[in-house]
């Protein structure tokens, strides 16, 4: 018997470097090709916003219809269910006879417990599962997910001398689809409960989709070089080009990281190596790390304890948190990276550990209201890097003051960027902006006295330009 396959995205967006796709390419006589929106995903959370967020939504969109068009490019097509896998995978799998669904293996348990589902209302048809995530392969790092380390150095330090990325798959140069599949256009954000100005103010930081993630790649490294000066311009928050960003599109699996840590080897032999390429494959580790930490925790990542079982004292003022979310704390350095959250999906590295910080220590906040807040943003959310961040940032890692952040990497022109209320304020007032008569930005919060001595320092810039 011919096995008529389907190959099930989810987020695997891309046609390179895509194990399930080449194995049912092999193994199949044609194929139908599927993603599934789950409608579920953007129901309200109990905190009042969306899981998935508008700029999520639209990021996904871009990215969707890309991989569309490089389905149909090889001769596919892509079906795109608009409830769930669980109404538009039977209908597929009735209609068009699928023997075998073949489709990227999940980790997490919301992602487990969907597949769970499909699987059993599919029990006659053959499920095939790869491995795709990370740069290592899971059967490759030398540990059991449940003897995976606590702290990552007693990970990455043996990971790095025993595993090596496997080789990655070149795309098909061509697809045998099933023919005249049926497909529909891309469902209205409106079907979401995302209204129009929530979906119009959305612009996501980058343009989603493989062609446009495996375009930054070439940019950031061969083109630009800009690979070269990574490790000293990270912390930057402003622009494209201080990081590589390639989150957004590892998160929806439009680029591999097997593809990235390629590529960067290449530009080492051919370009340079240094302290930036090391640090930028560091990185990819380091997500590997939280991925199969993340495993061997599971449920515990998202629960108020975290995995280590720690109390503390919550204080969960709802007032204080709106003020959070909508970049209206009155600290400028939090306000502006909130505010190119919500409209972008992105913040810098810099930006997100301040932000958390400034959540969890000084307005003292359950840290996983400040997870869930940018689960709904992230264009980049990527569910074990964006849990375990957090879970440091409240446990694990040392308090980060955004006045004295603000001031130490110049943060004055970002400010005026995202803070309109403060565009014509000088470089003094822009950084503590109560210290001066500005009526159109919010008061703060609160001002610390932990802040002083960086308010001082601040102010001292005054006296010298006198």
């Amino acid at each position: 018997m011919k096995k008529r396959g389907l190959v099930w995205f989810k987020n695997d967006l891309r046609l390179h470097d895509n194990e399930a796709l080449i194995r049912a390419h092999q193994e199949c006589s044609d194929l139908v090709f599927c993603y599934c929106i789950e409608q579920s995903d953007y129901e309200k959370s109990p905190l009042g916003f969306q899981k998935k967020g508008a700029v999520r939504f639209k990021f996904m969109h871009q990215s969707v219809l890309n991989l569309k068009k490089n389905l149909e490019f090889l001769g596919g097509h892509l079906v795109i269910g608009e409830i769930s896998a669980m109404v538009t995978l039977p209908e597929l799998v009735d209609t068009y006879g699928i023997t075998d669904i073949y489709a990227e293996e999940e980790y997490a348990p919301y992602e487990l417990k969907l597949v769970k589902s499909v699987m059993n209302a599919l029990q006659a048809v053959e499920f095939h599962f790869f491995w795709g995530k990370t740069l290592y392969h899971k059967d490759d790092i030398p540990f059991t997910i449940a003897k995976i380390p606590l702290t990552s150095k007693a990970y990455r330090i043996p990971a790095g001398h025993q595993a090596e990325p496997r080789e990655t798959f070149r795309p098909p140069s061509k697809l045998n689809a099933v023919a005249n599949v049926k497909t529909k256009r891309f469902p209205s954000y409106k079907l979401y409960g995302i209204n129009e100005d929530e979906y119009k103010d959305s612009k996501p930081l980058v343009e989603g989709g493989e062609t446009a993630a495996l375009e930054r790649l070439h940019y950031y490294t061969f083109k630009s070089e800009l690979l070269t000066g990574y490790r000293w311009s990270r912390n930057k928050s402003d622009g494209l080009d201080y990081s590589s960003k390639f989150s957004p599109y590892l998160a929806l699996g439009c680029i591999s990281a097997r593809e990235i840590y390629k590529t960067v080897k290449e530009y080492e032999s051919k370009i340079k190596k240094n302290q930036s390429t090391w640090w930028l494959v560091f990185e990819l580790v380091w997500r590997d790390y939280f991925t199969f930490k993340g495993m061997r925790f599971r449920n515990s990542i998202f629960k108020t304890k975290g995995y280590k079982n720690k109390q503390i004292a919550w204080e969960n003022d709802p007032l204080k948190f709106e003020k959070w979310c909508s970049g209206c704390t009155g600290i400028p350095f939090i306000d502006a990276h909130m505010r190119q959250l919500n409209q972008t999906g992105y913040m810098s590295n810099r930006g997100r550990v301040n932000c958390a910080s400034y959540l969890t220590h000084d307005l003292k906040i359950d840290w996983t209201w400040g997870a869930g807040y940018f689960e709904s943003k992230l264009i980049d959310y990527d569910v074990s890097s964006n849990w375990m961040n957090w879970h440091m940032q409240a446990f694990e890692i040392w308090y980060t003051n955004p006045v004295h952040q603000s001031n130490k990497y110049k943060a004055q022109e970002y400010i005026r960027k995202w803070i309109p209320e403060l565009s014509y304020s000088n470089d003094i007032e822009v950084l503590i902006p109560w210290e001066f008569d500005i009526p159109a930005y919010p008061k703060p919060i609160e001002v610390y006295q932990k802040w002083n001595r960086a308010i001082n320092l601040i102010q001292k810039t005054v006296e010298k330009k006198k």
